[in-house]
C-alpha cells in the first residue's frame, strides 16, 4: 500500500513522527551512501531527461539521480510567476534521488503532505519547491541542496509544517518564505536543522508574525559571509490582498524567530 492510500489521519501521524525525529536527531534517510548536504557533495547525474509538461507523482518515485530539465512550456528559464512545475506531488507522495537541471521552471509542487529525499536543484528557476497543502499537512525535506536561487528556494503558500534537515544552499535570495501576500493565509510552522548555506544570500527564513508563523533554526552553518549580511530570520506583516508585505524586525525572540547565537556557526 502506498502512503497516499493510508487513511488521512494515520498518514498525518506518521509524517508528523518522521518530522519530529528528523528535527530532534538531525537524521537523514539515505539509500546506502547517498551524498549528504553537510558535506556539500553534489551528486553526478546518471542520465538526462527533458520534461515538456508537468509530471504528476503519487506514492514513491525514485529517479536514481537522473537529471530532469524543462523544455517547451517549461523551458523558458525565466523568473516569471505562475510557471508550471517540473514535478507535482500528490498528497502523501515521496520524491527521491533526483537532480533538477536548467531550465527548472517552478521546480517541485507539493499539493499536500510530501517527502523530498535527496532532491538537488542545480539552477533554481522561479522557486525550488512550493508547498500548497492544508493546515494539518507536513512537508519533509531530507538531504539535497539548491544553487543559484535568485529569489526563493522554498515557498510555503499553503498551511501546515515544513521540516528541513541536512540541506545545502549556495547563492540564494531567500531559503524559505512563508507567503507574504497569498489570498488565503495560514499560520505556518517551519523547522530547519543541520543546514549549510554559502554566500551570497539574502535571508534564511521570512515569516509573517501577524499570522503566528514560527521558524526554528538549529545547527546552521553559514559559509563565506564575513560581514554577516545574511539575515537569519526576517519578520514581516503579511496580508491577503497581494500587496507587498512590510518588514517587522529581525531579532531572535524565542517565539516567531526561535534560535540563539549558538545555533549559527560562521565559517
Amino acid at each position: 500500500m502506498t502512503s497516499s492510500a493510508l487513511p488521512r489521519v494515520r498518514k498525518r501521524a506518521l509524517l508528523g513522527m518522521l518530522a519530529a525525529l528528523a528535527f530532534s536527531a538531525g537524521m537523514i534517510m539515505t539509500d546506502g551512501g547517498t551524498p549528504e548536504a553537510q558535506a556539500a557533495t553534489w551528486p553526478s547525474a546518471t542520465g538526462t531527461q527533458a520534461v515538456s509538461s508537468t509530471i504528476s507523482i503519487s506514492g514513491t518515485k525514485d529517479y536514481g539521480y537522473i537529471r530532469l530539465y524543462g523544455t517547451g512550456d517549461l523551458g523558458s528559464g525565466s523568473q516569471d510567476e505562475d510557471q508550471g512545475p517540473i514535478l507535482q506531488l500528490a498528497d502523501g507522495a515521496t520524491l527521491k534521488n533526483v537532480i533538477l537541471g536548467a531550465p527548472a521552471a517552478d521546480g517541485v509542487h507539493c499539493l499536500g503532505s510530501c517527502t523530498l529525499q535527496n532532491v538537488w536543484w542545480e539552477d533554481v528557476g522561479e522557486d525550488a519547491a512550493t508547498f500548497k497543502g492544508a493546515s494539518d499537512d507536513v512537508y519533509t525535506v531530507y538531504g539535497g541542496g539548491a544553487k543559484n536561487a535568485s529569489d526563493k528556494v522554498f515557498q510555503h503558500n499553503g498551511g501546515g509544517k515544513l521540516v528541513v534537515s541536512k540541506f545545502a544552499a549556495q547563492n540564494f535570495g531567500t531559503l524559505y518564505r512563508s507567503c507574504g501576500n497569498c489570498s488565503t493565509q495560514y499560520k505556518r510552522t517551519s523547522i530547519f536543522n543541520t543546514i549549510e548555506v554559502t554566500a551570497p544570500g539574502g535571508r534564511l527564513v521570512g515569516i509573517n508574525t501577524n499570522y503566528g508563523d514560527t521558524a526554528a533554526l538549529r545547527v546552521i552553518t553559514i559559509i563565506g559571509d564575513s560581514d554577516r549580511d545574511i539575515v537569519p530570520c526576517q519578520k514581516y506583516i503579511g496580508n491577503s490582498t497581494g500587496a507587498e508585505p512590510t518588514k517587522n524586525g529581525t531579532s531572535a525572540d524565542g517565539t516567531y524567530c526561535n534560535y540563539s547565537s549558538s545555533d549559527i556557526t560562521y565559517k
